[in-house]
């Protein structure tokens, strides 16, 4: 499916629950726990309908996300389900890790292959900090678990804060010497009240290149492996196990080649992660309409796909969306 601006949209970002087992500082606020109720939010025979008509109009990417996907209940049963769609090339997975030493086998049998792993800091402290409360030991088993699972490729994303982890760089970048992974460093994003008091702290990663050149000798990958890779520049290492990439939605943003959609958690399709016009999927449902349409339900979030966002980490005053990061699904 093409969008107003000639992008090929094929790739469906699903949030299966805005629970999560963190409370990470510039994702979701520190007070509360979530108050969407259990009827409020897709239930997995929704979201397979959903993916089954998004696969007839072109979509062959789906990535799973939360909050923490693996919080919710049956989420191994579905990974299952979702996998026999037929004409759904691509199935992958973003987790924090706390709880992958458990299911990371039962995740890798039921289909889903490829998972990003989110890792802020690999210092303990500033971990629990950044986490409110996380277990870094508990990502480190979840990343072996993985690995011993057999995932691949199996990306590490980290968010760096001026001041807070931009000490960090260089540990991260060495995992890709030694490690199979591929290590990305992605901008923070102040999108909404949780996080854009952080606007003083973004950090271009153009600085995080510049430090880990000076290391380094990088080698820019010149072509994507595959059709819906996403926006982030790869870099290999010599003798380097694994690979280093950089995905700059503030500094550099690569919009033109935006591809997705974003299926929330409350059954909302959301055409840009910093713009607030979505189509509610989930009341055509539960009313029981026709696949043509659902199917006009999808068009009509590909028409509502901006040129652009207007994101910009200089201008404190930004309109910064009504939901935070956890609600979205990132």
């Amino acid at each position: 499916m093409l969008d107003s601006y000639n992008r090929d949209i094929n790739y469906l970002r699903i949030s299966i629950t805005d629970r999560c087992n963190l409370r990470c500082i510039y994702c979701r606020p520190m007070e509360g726990v979530s108050l969407t109720g259990h009827d409020d939010i897709l239930r997995y025979e929704e979201i397979l309908r959903v993916v089954s008509r998004a696969v007839t109009l072109g979509f062959v990417k789906v990535r799973l996300t939360g909050g923490e996907p693996l919080v919710r209940r049956g989420f191994v049963e579905f990974a299952a389900d979702l996998k026999k769609t037929k004409g759904l090339e691509d199935i992958s997975l973003t987790t924090n890790g706390i709880l992958l030493e458990k299911y990371a086998e039962a995740i890798f049998k039921a289909g889903i292959t490829r998972i990003n792993i989110s890792l802020d800091s690999m210092d303990k402290d500033k971990y629990a900090q950044i986490t409110r409360g996380g277990n870094l030991d508990d990502v480190f088993r979840g990343i072996a678990a993985a690995e011993k699972a057999g995932f691949s490729p199996i990306k590490i994303n980290t968010v760096i804060v001026k001041g807070f982890n931009d000490n960090e760089v260089l540990d991260f970048a060495r995992l890709a010497l030694t490690k199979p992974f591929q290590v990305r460093f992605i901008e923070i994003m102040p999108v909404s009240p949780v996080n854009g008091g952080l606007t003083a702290d973004f950090l271009p990663n153009r600085e995080l290149l510049e430090t880990i050149g000076r290391h380094f000798r990088l080698t820019p990958l010149a072509v994507k492996k595959h059709k819906t890779d996403g926006p982030a520049r790869i870099f290999t290492l010599p003798d380097g196990r694994g690979e280093i990439g950089f995905i700059d939605p503030v500094s550099d943003h690569f919009c033109a080649t935006c591809n997705r959609l974003r299926l929330m958690a409350d059954g909302k399709l959301r055409a840009c992660l910093l713009k607030d016009e979505e189509v509610d999927i989930k009341a055509a449902l539960r009313q029981n309409c026709s696949d043509d349409e659902l199917d006009a339900l999808i068009r009509r979030a590909i028409r509502l796909k901006p040129e652009r966002h207007d994101l910009d980490c200089t201008d404190r005053h930004l309109k910064k969306c009504h939901r935070d990061m956890s609600d979205i699904g990132g």
